[in-house]
């Protein structure tokens, strides 16, 4: 096999490549009491001219790597452009009846921002006319409820840092200077006063935590005050004035515990504390002088609690009104004038239920007209109307409006679908695992399939983070499956299938279940002739970067490809890297002795065993990613591709102009989703 060898960041091109050599600078510690060497520590630099020339000769070395092994095909690229490169509408938002949605025509790089007045199109705003590369994209907006203002938020090459702008919600007109760094913007009860948070480039490589902010618009950013202040990275803080609340509602806590206070507009009383746990979350609506809080302060399946709050000089209490229930997941509610809306999701599907505001009775299921999975609902209290929109595997996203008393259901709106779904079927599985629990699986074909073993099959997983699996439209994956490549979805513990106790059982030091659902899935597949080792390919992005990196790593002998986007593979240092320390709650801290134990014993950086081979791997990685920071993915290969007897290419992708996912441009969603897809079809066929 003829190699690329790379000598301090100097490419010696020989052509065809598929493994590189790269210099080991082994740095050694010791941490609580467990030496470790780390060779690669040097690449953790992006800003060294080093690192920068070894990430460039490694991703052109793949490019070309892949122009050889899989090249591109013009039928694949034309299916994916007529996919992504069309005229695309968002399903619209409505406040005070006035929608708000994002529209991108054939040939644009991005969505602008579109309304409607006295029925007449209007285009607000316009990303690309800040920046004509195309890489600035659309990522937030709100309105005021004083006036025809709005705040609109984008962000550069996938940052996620949000620069905010003002205009008129009417015309699109300018009318406050812009705000750099500052995300999260509501609107406050005075005319013209903001909430927010400011975050920088600055800000996250420090790891420094993020404060919330008030600002009266038309004042410099150096003049916003201060409204609560957060002393942990691994913390968030908010404060609001909730329209529909007369409060101010301050949050602060992790990902496992939050502490809501309230507090009268006027100040004249001392904040009051809403709901307060370290171990349990809620989220909170305001409705006049009542709050409502979806909490799992003892409700694995999360309940609804209500509190009066009109007595200021009285402690708050709650009182349940929707308990939690055995045969479903509270996922979200509305509160209308009249109804509790709970969006409910039971065996993996969420439903409608309309409850009296004291919750008495099981409450009224809505079913929609047709069959679907609810995937939003949200109510417009000025127009008194309900906005609920529908999933399905085969067709793109419904957006109904339900009327809120006769729970009468009108379409509003359904993007188009260009894919042929017309030969795509889906069912459920449930795998059993190695230690008796049940793993859901949504399965997708061709129909006409033939289970003989010899199928090629990509898994995809997530588990974590309580994000589990839904229903949800496939036509991003129709291209691999019309070309006969099963398409299966996991729920592995950690997501939110089956409650919060599904999610714990697969983090901290319940984080191997995870990894172990995933293997027993790829193992049930095999044994159940879906496929075989030699056509089975594994995918996931970010945390399921983790999982697909941890699961290679451990069972290298179940998969011929895996595909490991923006991951985290490092898991000793994970936390001392941009946003991380948000994640302590979710993997442990490597800082603490029993988590660090812990997280060794399945970190994939540290996982990789000299002498075993992996799979094929493609790696991917955003330069700009201000979430997981492309280190993980850049040390990770070098360690594979430097392991003796590793023949099977360990490749490294670089989107140098994008970060985490969020924000490509039509032309960089073609290419990244065509280098993929045609990695995947020339491991395992299709």
């Amino acid at each position: 096999m003829k190699k690329l060898l790379l000598v301090f960041g100097i490419a010696l091109v020989v052509p065809v490549i598929a493994q590189t050599a790269t210099t080991a600078q082994p740095v050694v510690d010791t941490v609580h009491g467990v030496r470790l060497t780390d060779p690669y520590r040097w690449l953790e630099d992006k800003t060294d001219p080093q690192v920068q020339r070894w990430t460039r000769a490694q991703h052109d070395a793949t490019m070309r790597w892949l122009d050889t092994a899989a090249p591109s095909s013009d039928a694949l690229r034309a299916e994916l452009a007529r996919l992504i490169d069309r005229s695309i509408v968002s399903a619209p938002t409505f406040y005070r009846g006035q929608p708000f949605y994002t529209k991108k025509q054939k040939g644009e790089a991005q969505a602008k921002l579109y309304t409607r007045v006295n029925e007449r199109e209007v285009m607000l705003f316009d990303p690309v006319a800040l920046d004509p590369s195309g890489k600035t994209a659309l990522s937030a907006f709100a309105m005021s409820r004083h006036e025809p203002l709005m705040s609109v938020a984008v962000q550069r090459a996938g940052s996620e840092i949000d620069d905010t702008h003002f205009i008129d919600t009417k015309t699109g007109a300018v009318r406050y200077p812009a705000l750099v760094g500052v995300r999260g913007v509501t609107f406050g009860a005075a005319p013209g006063t903001i909430f927010f948070s400011i975050r920088n480039k600055a800000l996250i490589d420090a790891q420094k935590p993020l404060n919330a902010y008030t600002l009266k618009l038309g004042q410099p950013l150096s003049e916003a005050v201060i409204t609560l202040e957060n002393d942990d990275a691994k913390n968030f803080v908010s404060a609001e004035e909730p329209e529909r609340g007369p409060f101010i509602l301050t949050s602060q806590g992790d990902n496992t515990g939050r502490t809501y206070t309230v507090q009268a507009l006027d100040k004249k009383t001392a904040p009051r504390i809403l709901f307060g746990s370290k171990k349990t979350r809620a989220d909170v609506e305001l409705v006049g002088n009542v709050a409502y809080l979806r909490s799992n302060d003892g409700a694995n399946n999360f309940k609804l609690d209500r509190a009066d709050l009109s007595d200021s000089s009285k402690p708050i209490t709650l009182r349940t009104v929707l308990p939690e229930r055995n045969d479903a997941v509270l996922r979200g509610f509305a509160v209308t004038t009249t109804h509790i809306i709970a969006r409910e999701k039971r065996n993996l599907q969420h439903e409608l239920r309309a409850y009296e505001l004291d919750g008495v009775g099981n409450g009224l299921v809505l079913n929609p007209p047709e069959t679907g999975d609810v995937a939003s609902v949200s109510f417009d209290h000025h127009e008194n109307k309900l906005y609920v929109s529908l999933n399905t595997f085969n067709a793109p996203l419904t957006l109904y409006r339900v009327d809120p008393k006769s729970f009468v259901w009108t379409k509003v709106f359904q993007d188009e679908s260009v894919v042929d779904m017309t030969q795509i079927e889906t069912k459920r599985i449930d795998v059993p695992t190695r230690d008796g629990k049940r793993v859901p699986a949504f399965v997708s074909m061709k129909k006409g399939t033939v289970l003989d073993g010899k199928q090629p099959v990509l898994l995809y997983g997530y588990g974590g983070f309580n994000i589990g699996i839904t229903t949800r439209y496939l036509g991003a994956w129709a291209p691999l499956i019309n070309r006969g490549v099963i398409f299966v979805e996991a729920g592995l513990r950690g997501g939110d299938e089956f409650g919060e106790a599904w999610h714990q059982d697969g983090m901290l030091t319940r984080k191997q279940n995870t990894f172990n659902d995933f293997v027993d899935t790829a193992q049930w597949l095999i044994d159940n002739n879906y496929t075989n080792p030699q056509k089975l390919a594994i995918m996931g992005g970010s945390n399921g970067g983790l999982l697909v990196g941890a699961a290679a790593t451990q069972r290298p002998d179940l998969f011929k490809a895996v595909v490991c986007s923006v991951p985290l593979l490092d898991m000793v240092r994970f936390h001392k890297f941009l946003i991380a320390r948000f994640w302590i709650t979710e993997y442990g801290d490597p800082d603490k002795a029993a988590d660090f134990r812990n997280i060794l014993s399945y970190s994939p950086y540290h996982a990789i065993r000299a002498g075993v081979e992996l799979p094929s791997m493609l790696v991917i990685a955003g330069e700009n990613d201000s979430r997981v920071d492309p280190l993980h993915a850049k040390k990770f290969v070098a360690r594979a591709q430097a392991n003796v007897g590793q023949t099977n290419p360990i490749l490294l992708k670089m989107d140098f102009d994008s970060g985490h996912g969020a924000g490509k441009s039509t032309q960089q969603l073609i290419d990244d989703r065509e280098v993929w897809m045609r990695f995947i079809l020339a491991q395992i066929g299709g």
